[in-house]
């Protein structure tokens, strides 16, 4: 498996390349078979899973599916209201802002999330044997994020003012949504997922003395309960260039690399310790053939000259996710033009 050999610091048959978002609205054939289902009942059905997952893998020859889900699904198996409104993104219908609510926040049982193990199976029957299967799940933060604000915010008032102002609440909640990280990314595993990555999706929003003081020891704990399975682990999260070195530390294989940092720099601040995994901006697959050459040839040398000076690998990818409205056809012409270079 490419991606596994470039996360271990071994040489890939060739070089790996998967996307951020491949399965979902770019794909003519994903809006087809969503056109009548929510996504959290989507995220649900075993079949359906296994089918959106794989359209990428058959379209675009990509070499890892990334399990069609989203992080606030183990939340929702655990029992905690909410939803995942089209055009919003996750709604929570009773924000978590007291020592009761934490209290009252369920735990993710294994069977919960019977579905997603379900999907796993399947797919392990379907993939082809070179392509990896990656498993994720959302870091504490992120999941605490939302859970606090009630949804998507631009300025996490709530969340972080918890966190400043009421520290020992905080590290209880954060607790607890590492425990449920845990469980569902050790249910994954268990299924048969090749390697995880943990979405730390907006830690970029902190300073690194908060991520330093309020995240990383729960970061680290989740990465440090999954590493005796012995799969890669991915640590990303957008806007993070500041962060790179503090997010490696919690412990992980790969560090995710957004399209603002050069990736030789991102192996510099990482001090060449991990494999790094990036960082084409999602925009460029927008601008034409000329352009996506062009940036994908400054990206891979980027990485190569990594590679040279000791990083034990580089996976491509983008700095976020494929934008919804990117042409089907312009991914797989640079999985493609990746495979060549």
């Amino acid at each position: 498996m490419p991606l596994i050999a470039a996360a271990t610091g071994r040489v890939p048959a060739r070089r790996p390349v998967w996307f951020m978002r491949q399965a979902g609205r770019s794909l003519p054939e994903y809006r087809a078979i969503r056109a009548d289902r929510g996504m959290l009942e989507s995220c649900f059905d075993p079949e359906l899973v296994c089918e959106i997952t794989m359209q990428p893998v058959r379209r675009h020859d990509t070499d890892a599916a990334i399990l069609f889900s989203d992080i606030v699904v183990p939340l929702k198996a655990a029992g905690v209201d909410l939803d995942i409104v089209p055009g919003t993104g996750p709604v929570i219908a009773s924000p978590i802002r007291t020592a009761a609510d934490v209290a009252a926040l369920p735990r993710l049982e294994p069977e919960a999330v019977g579905a997603v193990t379900a999907a796993i199976g399947l797919l392990l029957e379907e993939l082809p044997p070179t392509v990896s299967l990656i498993g994720f799940a959302g870091a504490p933060f992120t999941l605490a994020s939302y859970l606090i604000e009630g949804g998507p915010s631009r300025t996490y008032e709530h969340t972080k003012a918890m966190m400043l102002a009421e520290p020992d609440l905080w590290h209880a909640l954060m607790g607890r949504l590492a425990d449920l990280t845990i469980a569902f990314l050790r249910a994954q595993i268990a299924a048969g997922v090749d390697a995880v990555q943990l979405f730390d999706s907006w830690a970029g929003t902190l300073s690194e003395s908060a991520y330093e003081a309020f995240v990383a020891p729960h970061s680290t704990r989740v990465m440090a309960e999954i590493e005796q399975f012995g799969v890669p682990r991915i640590h990303f999260g957008v806007g993070t260039g500041e962060l790179l070195g503090a997010m490696t530390r919690v412990g992980t294989d790969v560090i995710g690399v957004d399209w603002r940092t050069p990736l030789d720099v991102a192996a510099e601040r990482v001090g060449r310790s991990v494999a790094i995994q990036g960082n084409l901006d999602p925009t460029v697959l927008l601008a034409g053939p000329e352009a996506v050459r062009r940036e994908l040839t400054r990206i891979i040398a980027e990485g190569d000259r990594a590679v040279a000076a000791g990083t034990p690998g580089h996976i491509v990818n983008l700095g976020h996710g494929v934008l919804p409205n990117t042409d089907a056809d312009a991914i797989t012409h640079a999985v493609e033009l990746i495979h060549t270079l």
